[in-house]
């Protein structure tokens, strides 16, 4: 599942006010190792990013990007985000797939023309409330992710397995898809501000609850729990507009009951920068950086040591407006893949709909301002 970003909105008087508006609500609360994903991402929270498992990972790499470290505004706050992601690979994770799938034996030659595609589309609903209360000198907030989505997977080519000498072979396509709603994803954030300056700290985890089968090929769930916690940064210079933010995060997965199966431990980095053209309108880039620092354990000793990388990198736009009272936050993001290994790559989209308290009415010698993003 994939938990984890930001939005939130800045509004305030000046643009000082908007850092602070700025803050934490979108995907991240639930992932990263943080949110340790969004989303991964979990597995992807819709089970189409493959890695690990089955090319399957608790962390969404995309989860935070600008905005991130930046505190809120106290009180609760709601975030909506739809993904979308389309993927495909070779050899390795078509065989990983259906041997997972089928059972099959742990002697395993794969057909090079073997292949997998996935796609999937989700709805991740994040509530999320700040407190007033500083600690550690921070600001604490918590928050809980939720979504409901599709996934559909498709495998094909030869895979032929032996068993007590007898070969098994299997030819052709196994596709499938699934509607349901994925695991849940608590996190937590600590946050400070000096200045352009702003660090977090964030704890995440996966509560294995969602839609999940070790005979399916298409799942919303991982089927098993994860930890993921990190720290990050952001520089925003209210003068200029400018602004860049970096988020870096370690999974580590618990065995899956059902399969006797455990992902290595997953590094990940996501980042953001954008330019705030006017008060409430700003464009940028957005990446992420995702790779598997250990072996999995559990897999087939020809498919192992099964261990996932994966680069993404394309374009973000924001839109900041108010809406009863509050602050409204749209956010607009794509993503493409390269550099992939044990794990599907391919494109992903997200769109960001958040809402949070505004800030203050600032006093009649400070600048009007809005501006946010996340």
């Amino acid at each position: 599942m994939r938990r984890g970003c930001k939005p939130e909105a800045l509004v305030g008087s000046n643009f000082c006010a908007s850092r602070l508006f700025v803050s934490r609500v979108v995907i991240g609360y639930l992932h990263f190792v943080a949110v340790l994903c969004i989303i991964a991402g979990i597995a992807c929270p819709i089970g189409v990013s493959l890695a690990d498992e089955g090319g399957v990972s608790f962390w969404v790499p995309g989860t935070y990007g600008s905005l991130a470290a930046v505190p809120g505004v106290p009180g609760w706050s709601l975030a909506i985000i739809n993904y979308y992601a389309s993927v495909s690979a070779a050899a390795d994770v078509a065989a990983a797939r259906e041997v997972m799938i089928g059972n099959l034996g742990r002697t395993i030659n794969v057909n090079p023309n073997a292949n997998f595609k996935g796609s999937g589309d989700s709805i991740w609903v994040t509530p999320s409330y700040t407190f007033v209360t500083p600690v550690f000198g921070g600001q604490f907030a918590l928050s809980m992710m939720g979504l409901v989505g599709r996934t559909i997977g498709d495998v094909g080519g030869t895979l032929t397995a032996s068993s007590g000498g007898l070969p098994v072979t299997r030819q052709g396509t196994i596709d499938q898809g699934r509607t349901g709603f994925g695991d849940l994803y608590p996190q937590a954030t600590l946050k400070w501000n000096s200045g352009v300056n702003n660090w977090m700290t964030y704890l995440t985890g996966d509560i294995p609850v969602g839609m999940y089968s070790s005979t399916s090929l298409a799942n919303l769930g991982i089927g098993h729990g994860a930890i993921d916690g990190g720290v990050g940064y952001t520089y925003l210079d209210e003068k200029s507009g400018h602004e860049l933010s970096a988020v870096m995060g370690l999974t580590y997965n618990l065995t899956n009951p059902t399969t006797n199966y455990q992902n290595g431990l997953d590094w990940h980095l996501d980042w953001g920068a954008s330019q705030y053209l006017s008060k409430q309108f700003s464009v940028g880039l957005v990446g992420y950086f995702y790779d598997q620092i250990t072996a999995d354990r559990g897999c087939a000793p020809q498919l192992c040591p099964f261990e996932s990388r994966v680069i993404g990198v394309g374009p973000q736009a924001t839109y900041l407006f108010p809406i009863a009272g509050m602050q409204g936050y749209l956010n607009l993001k794509a993503y493409g893949e390269f550099d992939g290994h044990a794990r599907p790559d391919g494109w992903n989209a997200w769109v960001t709909l958040s809402f949070s308290p505004s800030e203050p009415t600032a006093t009649s010698s400070s600048k009007p301002l809005v501006t946010k993003e996340h």
